[in-house]
């Protein structure tokens, strides 16, 4: 008899530990952001099938192997956010400066693309709502779909030029509320050599260049088309000639502006470093093309810059630049010769946007078509670029697309 009850206590004991304990992992969620940096894994977002109780997680629940986890939270869309709140997603914040964050590494026509990763080990019982527990995993569960924020708001396609011969492979973001009633601007971004590539996205992963004019924040202030040509092949030399690929390039914004409800007006280019040449190139070749161009960390011969006397531009490139600098302090000097109006100051790379809106007005305050906004010597290479060879020229674009204000003076711009 004694042996019956000590059995029948037991299993009643298993019986209550397993209502207590109930619950599982749905799903885990690589989530990727781009900076000006390039695209990096930043969170995990693991879901469960039952709300979890926020106020009870902590840091110490989770492990992220190879990574360093910066935030653990509950909320009940599988998305980040600012405040934690009970739901089924717990969102694990992840640093980006991690050694295997990096999941576009930039080498030309090497650049390498990285599947996203993240393995979740949930070390610890976490609550739920309802006053239960979900065990900890007995090992750690790699991610079954990754989410490229505004990366993946961008369609791929490749448009063949009848008349160069030549297929253009580019990133469209079209306006998520589109009305073919209703007329858009456009912005095309033209990337740098270092990512010259055959992987259609690159563009879009090596830094702010494309993606920040289709971010939710830009578009609910600039509602746009954002156009950014992927290129196999370098588009401008230091000769300043250019390839016909840029022509083909004309020629599939025409066929856009036929396809779409895209003003004619409001057209805009702008690009880094080779990206930067290539705009400068189309606006003397097409020099009714484009209503406006922000051009960053380029240069290009002087002596045939004459037709761009009359546009509207914003020119920002770092005093620390070898070269860059030279060449648009020559270009700015030609067009003032051509009659151009040139309004100029030198930005602090490490202002806050606060800083750099007040700098904005003040440039625009001076009243010209032309805004030349050289950045500091000193203040644009981050620590991690310190060192590097032409770091000057390439830590330029980190900062410039971040200024908010430039942006702003670009929609401001028709023809």
């Amino acid at each position: 008899m004694k042996h019956i009850i000590l059995l029948t206590c037991a299993v009643a004991l298993a019986s209550c530990a397993s209502q207590k304990q109930a619950g599982k992992i749905q799903s885990i969620t690589a989530l990727t952001e781009v900076f000006g940096d390039g695209q990096k894994t930043t969170a995990a977002l693991v879901e469960y099938d039952r709300e979890i109780e926020n106020e009870k997680l902590d840091k110490a629940s989770f492990s992220v192997e190879g990574r360093t986890i910066t935030a653990v939270y509950a909320n009940a869309e599988p998305e980040k956010s600012e405040e934690g709140k009970d739901g089924k997603y717990v969102i694990i914040e992840l640093a980006k400066d991690d050694a295997t964050a990096a999941t576009f590494i930039p080498k030309g026509k090497d650049s390498e693309i990285r599947t996203a990763k993240v393995a979740v080990s949930q070390l610890k019982e976490i609550a739920t709502s309802d006053a239960k527990s979900i065990a900890p995993t007995e090992k750690a569960i790699d991610n079954d779909k990754v989410v490229n924020l505004i990366v993946d708001d961008f369609t791929q396609h490749e448009y063949q030029d009848q008349q160069t011969g030549i297929t253009v492979k580019y990133n469209l973001y079209v306006p998520k509320n589109y009305d073919k009633n209703k007329s858009y601007p456009m912005v095309m971004f033209i990337h740098d050599a270092g990512v010259v590539s055959p992987e259609i996205k690159a563009t879009l992963m090596q830094g702010l260049g494309a993606v920040i004019w289709a971010s939710p924040e830009e578009q609910a202030k600039h509602e746009a088309f954002v156009l950014a040509p992927q290129y196999s092949v370098v588009t401008v030399n230091d000769q300043s000639e250019f390839t016909e690929d840029l022509d083909a390039t004309v020629n599939l914004i025409n066929e856009l502006t036929s396809q779409y409800n895209i003003d004619k007006n409001r057209l805009y280019t702008t690009g880094q470093s080779m990206g930067c040449m290539s705009s400068i190139a189309l606006d003397i070749k097409y020099p009714d093309l484009f209503a406006a161009s922000f051009l960053v960390a380029g240069q290009w011969d002087a002596s045939k810059v004459a037709p761009m006397a009359n546009d509207k531009l914003w020119i920002i490139v770092s005093e620390g630049d070898n070269k860059a600098f030279p060449g648009m302090n020559a270009i700015t000097a030609a067009l003032e010769k051509e009659g151009a109006k040139v309004s100029r100051a030198t930005f602090n790379g490490k202002a806050t946007p606060e800083e750099f809106a007040e700098d904005v007005k003040k440039v625009l305050a001076q009243g010209n078509k032309i805004q030349y906004t050289p950045l500091k010597a000193g203040t644009v290479v981050p620590p991690d670029m310190q060192g590097q060879g032409g770091s000057d020229h390439r830590a330029t674009w980190r900062i410039a697309y971040t200024i908010e204000g430039v942006r702003d003076w670009l929609f401001e711009q028709s023809k």
